[in-house]
């Protein structure tokens, strides 16, 4: 029989365990209709949070009750409604959700598709991002010294026109005026950072932020917008912060110092849950931190504290739980 005193502190263990850990899986690339899904593998890892990175539909559409539907079908999988009941979602779009390819700004079903992304991700009806135009959105969770925030940027509903590349390799060339998140965005990330005491920052971004030498949709199509979120990054100097993006059929992580900033800034790509692209074979990205994944997949952050400080431990997971990669964010 245990004592009393062990009982009480086994009861304090399991007491203080969520506040002491924090287990976030992501991903990106899932279609509807597909019957390979990851949902089992994302369960057996019992996370506190699911974020959707984009493409969480395959919809490409202009008429809303087709999107609904694929939304309704997705929505309704055992294994995802298990995955709802257990972890807490949040989520962006990107572009096969939002209803156009490599779609942005002049798209002209975006309100009405942005009430069908809400409606998924079961977001109130009295929430923030209800009451301004695109779906960028913040929540915080841990307490204490042991906060993360997340900040979930809309990549689609402001963004500039992609310019087409001649050139066979590359899809798109660069728009060196050209923006992203739009003028309320910008204003609302820096006042999030500013304000924020959170100690680990995660940015969700469907696109690529750091790689930046293939030739598909990604941030480096937009460098001024790229370098206006790196001096916006050194000048406020957050705590601990790093990128989740899906869209590109891989999996991977990119690594950059930015000056100013006391730690390395990464990006994790998880793309995609059903489908990649297998016959990339390899493509150059000189700020990969190991190696390039194309096996469907999903990550996973584990964020633990020492000594109020964060540690981050993360892994990329395929079929049957296989670790494809695994690192520790220093």
């Amino acid at each position: 029989m245990l004592r009393p005193a062990l009982l009480a502190f086994l009861f304090l263990l399991a007491v203080l365990a969520p506040l002491n850990a924090q287990r976030i899986a992501f991903g990106s690339c899932s279609r509807h209709n597909l019957e390979n899904q990851l949902w089992t593998e994302v369960l057996a890892e019992k996370p506190s949070h699911w974020i959707w990175l984009g493409d969480n539909v395959y919809a490409d559409t202009h008429d809303m009750s087709k999107m609904a539907a694929m939304y309704q079908q997705q929505k309704s999988r055992p294994a995802y409604q298990q995955l709802r009941s257990q972890a807490t979602i949040y989520g962006t779009w990107d572009d096969h959700d939002y209803g156009v390819n490599d779609g942005g700004k002049y798209f002209a079903k975006k309100k009405e598709s942005k009430e069908e992304l809400l409606r998924f991700l079961d977001v109130p009806e009295n929430a923030e991002v209800r009451k301004h135009e695109g779906v960028y959105q913040s929540y915080t969770t841990g307490k204490g010294n042991k906060k993360i925030k997340f900040l979930i940027l809309d990549t689609r509903y402001f963004r500039d026109t992609l310019r087409a590349s001649s050139e066979k390799s590359r899809r798109y060339d660069i728009n060196s005026e050209g923006d992203i998140l739009g003028e309320d965005q910008w204003s609302w990330l820096k006042n999030e950072l500013e304000s924020s005491d959170a100690r680990v920052h995660i940015i969700v971004s469907s696109i690529q932020f750091i790689a930046n030498e293939h030739g598909y949709e990604k941030w480096g199509n937009f460098p001024k917008a790229r370098q206006r979120m790196l001096d916006l990054l050194a000048s406020v100097k957050p705590a601990f912060t790093l990128f989740l993006s899906g869209d590109r059929h891989i999996a991977e992580v990119s690594r950059m110092d930015v000056p100013g900033l006391l730690y390395p800034l990464y990006d994790i790509t998880s793309s995609g849950l059903t489908h990649t692209w297998t016959i990339i074979g390899s493509e150059p990205n000189q700020t990969r931190v190991g190696s390039l994944v194309v096996e469907r997949n999903f990550g996973l952050l584990d964020i633990t504290w020492k000594k109020n400080n964060p540690m981050v431990d993360l892994k990329i997971l395929g079929p049957a739980g296989k670790i494809l990669v695994q690192q520790k964010l220093k």
